[in-house]
Formats: C-alpha cells, sequence, structure tokens
C-alpha cells in the first residue's frame, strides 16, 4: 500500500497512470465522492493485491469464492464496488486477498438512528458492532434512545457480534457526574443497575455489554472497579462478553504525555477487552487541536502495554473533524463537526491547500469568509489516510488486538481500504 498526497495540477486520471491502475479502481477504493476536483494535500491511498482473479463467463460470486477459498464477505470488503452490484462481468478484475500479515478485531461504534445501507456497507469491516443506545440516568435508572431491535439483527446476519453500549453520557456527549456518582456511592443502586442491565441483554439478544468509562482517576478508580467487578461477574456468569471503552485523557505539559495511571493490571483481569480513544462529539468545546494526536497514542500505549498484554488492547480511530471559528475564547467558543469528505470539500470550496502536521500525524487547513463585511478566520483539523495509517503502525508495532472506530454514521471508504489491505479483520463465533 502506498499513499499518494495530491500536488497543484494532479487529476485522478494522472494519479491512475502513474501507478498504472483504472481510474474506476482508485475511486472505489478510496471512495472518492469528487473524484474530478482533487486538493492539493489530500491523500489517495494505492492498494497492491496479493492475488486478482479476472472474471470468466459463467462465474459467479459464489464461484469465484469457492475456488479462492474465502467467503462472499472477503470477496465483497477487498472489492468494495460490489456492495450495490447485482451483477459482475466477464473481465472485470477482482481482489482475492491483499498481503495481510496480522489478524485483528475492528469494533465499530454506531447510533441507533444510522443509515442502515450505511451499516451494511461497514459490517463486512466488523468483529463488533457497539450499539450507543442506553445512558445511566437519575437514580441509576437505564434510559434507552431509540430501537435497536433491527440493528441486533442486521449485525448477526453479518456474522458481526452486537454489544449493548452503556454509559451516562446523552448522545451529544453531555455528561452529569452526579449520575454517575450516585451509583458508585450506592450498593443497591448497583445491584439494580447489574440486574437491568442483564436484562436487557438477554431481551434484546446482545452478545454482551461495551461499557465507555469517562472521568475515572487514580483517587475514584476503586469505586469504579468495583461496580465493574459486579457487573463483569453477572455477564461471565451467563457467558456473555465484557468490553470497557476508557478515555484516558490524553495531555501534554511541559513537552510531557501526561494522563491517569491507573490499575489497568486489576481492570485487565474482569474485561475481554480494553478499548482506548477519545471521545469525539457533535460539538467540541475544547481549544482548536489535532483530533488524533500519534505522538500522545504512542507515548501511552508504550506504557499501558507494559502493565497489560497487547492483546487486550485496541485504539480508537476517529472518522470526523472540528471547524473552529478564531480567535478562540474558552467559555464560549466551540466547534462544529464534519466528516472527513466534508473537510475535503471544504477545503475545495474556500480554494484553500491542506496542510500537515508531522507530530501528530493529522492534516488541518485555514480559510477565511466574511461576515457582514468582516472577515472571519477558521481551521480545520481533521484525519486522512496519513493518520489511519499511524494508529495501524501502532497496532501492528506493539500487536495490540485491534482498533475502535468513532463513528459509523458517515461511511468513509478510504479508512476500510487501508484497515482491510494491512489486516485481515477476524470474524468470531455469534454469542
Amino acid at each position: 500500500m502506498e499513499i499518494y498526497v495530491v500536488q497543484p495540477g494532479d487529476s485522478i486520471e494522472l494519479i491512475a497512470k502513474k501507478y498504472s491502475i483504472s481510474v474506476e479502481r482508485l475511486i472505489s477504493d478510496n471512495g472518492l465522492t469528487n473524484p474530478y476536483t482533487l486538493v492539493s494535500g489530500q491523500t489517495i491511498v494505492i492498494l497492491y493485491p496479493k492475488k486478482s482473479y479476472t472474471v470468466m463467463p459463467g462465474d459467479t460470486l459464489a464461484s469465484i469464492a469457492n475456488t479462492n477459498g474465502i467467503s462472499i464477505m472477503e470477496l465483497t470488503r477487498n472489492n468494495p464496488f460490489l456492495y450495490d452490484r447485482n451483477y459482475i462481468y466477464p473481465g472485470e478484475s477482482l481482489v482475492i486477498n491483499y498481503n495481510s500479515d496480522k489478524n485483528i478485531v475492528v469494533n465499530g461504534f454506531a447510533y441507533t438512528f444510522i443509515n442502515l445501507d450505511i451499516l451494511k456497507r461497514a459490517l463486512p469491516y466488523l468483529t463488533y458492532l457497539s450499539i450507543f443506545n442506553y445512558r445511566i440516568a437519575e437514580n441509576t435508572k437505564i434510559t434507552n434512545y431509540g430501537n435497536d431491535t433491527d440493528l441486533i439483527k442486521i449485525a448477526k446476519d453479518y456474522n458481526t457480534i452486537p454489544l449493548l453500549m452503556i454509559s451516562a453520557f446523552s448522545q451529544t456527549g453531555e455528561l452529569d457526574l452526579d449520575y454517575i456518582y450516585q451509583l458508585l456511592l450506592n450498593e443497591n443502586k448497583q445491584d439494580k443497575l447489574v440486574n437491568d442491565m442483564l436484562q436487557i441483554v438477554k431481551s434484546k439478544n446482545y452478545s454482551g455489554i461495551n461499557a465507555i468509562i469517562s472521568h475515572i482517576t487514580e483517587s475514584n478508580q476503586n469505586l469504579y472497579l468495583n461496580v465493574l467487578t459486579k457487573l463483569s461477574k453477572a455477564l461471565k456468569k451467563e457467558g456473555y462478553l465484557f468490553i470497557l471503552t476508557i478515555e484516558p485523557n490524553l495531555q501534554k505539559s511541559n513537552d510531557q504525555v501526561v494522563y491517569e495511571k491507573l490499575d489497568y493490571q486489576s481492570i485487565s483481569k474482569i474485561v475481554d477487552r480494553i478499548v482506548f480513544f477519545q471521545n469525539l462529539w457533535v460539538i467540541n468545546r475544547q481549544p482548536p487541536a489535532p483530533v488524533s494526536d500519534i505522538s500522545l497514542i504512542r507515548n501511552f500505549i508504550q506504557y499501558v502495554t507494559s502493565i497489560i498484554p497487547p492483546n487486550m488492547i485496541s485504539i480508537g480511530e476517529p472518522l470526523l473533524g472540528y471547524d473552529w471559528l478564531l480567535p478562540f475564547t474558552p467559555g464560549l467558543s466551540y466547534a462544529n463537526s464534519l466528516s472527513l469528505d466534508s473537510a475535503i470539500t471544504l477545503a475545495y470550496n474556500q480554494q484553500v491547500a491542506i496542510q500537515f502536521d508531522d507530530e501528530s500525524q493529522t492534516p488541518y487547513f485555514n480559510y477565511i469568509t466574511s461576515n457582514v463585511g468582516f472577515p472571519e478566520n477558521h481551521v480545520v483539523w481533521f484525519i486522512d489516510a496519513r493518520s489511519i495509517k499511524a494508529l495501524d503502525d501502532v497496532i501492528a508495532e506493539y500487536d495490540l488486538a485491534g482498533s475502535g472506530i468513532w463513528n459509523l454514521m458517515i461511511y468513509n471508504q478510504q479508512l476500510w481500504s487501508i484497515i482491510n489491505a494491512r489486516f485481515y479483520i477476524v470474524k468470531m463465533p455469534i454469542i
């Protein structure tokens, strides 16, 4: 796999010719929505299959898959253009496999209102589907936002493990710490919560729980451990999975990476896997900064893998960008989120080149708009193929379990092409 950075004067045809690949394949592998309006600084992924097959008269997807010892699902994820195709044609070239040198698990996060077509496109690439639908509210009551029945069934149809995702967050990221401490400090409420959650898992046919934990510190971690241990015992007794998603709150202070040094050894004993990632919501009230900073992540992973087995750890890969109005005023300013494709479209419309920050391995650009005749400065930070590769490099280097994708609501083919070409995505038996 190679990553090409678009230069001034480039076109999709010139890039395809440079790498001896068809324009159609380049567009498909990168999910290009505007292939003829490339932006300077945009990234294009060039994939090199290990084995390809030329369709012959009479071939079907099933016959090609059987002949080559792969599943139809593998054939589809290696050839994303097949998703909405009813036919294949003689002479077409299909990718059978890539030089995948490591197995990984992939956990995708989604709300119940996800477009089902987008969900079905992503499911072939997923080991787990964590459905964001349940929240711990006042008096430890569990509330839900929508109907998750269809998502659970569809996930299982694609041999993807559905997980009930529980947190104290609203869908837009609001968090009431009072609700959390009502739970942490009351044994009876803990027992009720565990029982209620177990009943939901059973009644909805989930395969387990993915709990998001935020604001856990060295001083309150024992309170969290007490609740999580109760939940773990109840789930394990019934044969269910228990995954924990933790926001490590990575920061840089005086050129040092700082984070809470939790008792990860004790935490690892009560869960099946841990996903580390930064929660990214629709609105971001933090100052302008890279959406993902590989220098911080690598430092943290080096630390945490010295404490718990790497094969228990997944790291988050975000699919969001943010647009900040400058100057930033703490307490007043905020950034609106945008998809990765929208960020590129915005750069094109504003006629600005995309820049790249080597330390964080993330792209950004500045642009100026006018408001009643006065100029307004903006900065946009997002991620691209180089950011995804940097995260995948950490997965490979430290032999981690895999990745957690936040989130699946807007489909991004380039992400899946990079992961799929480098790793073999594991599917597991459904509990």
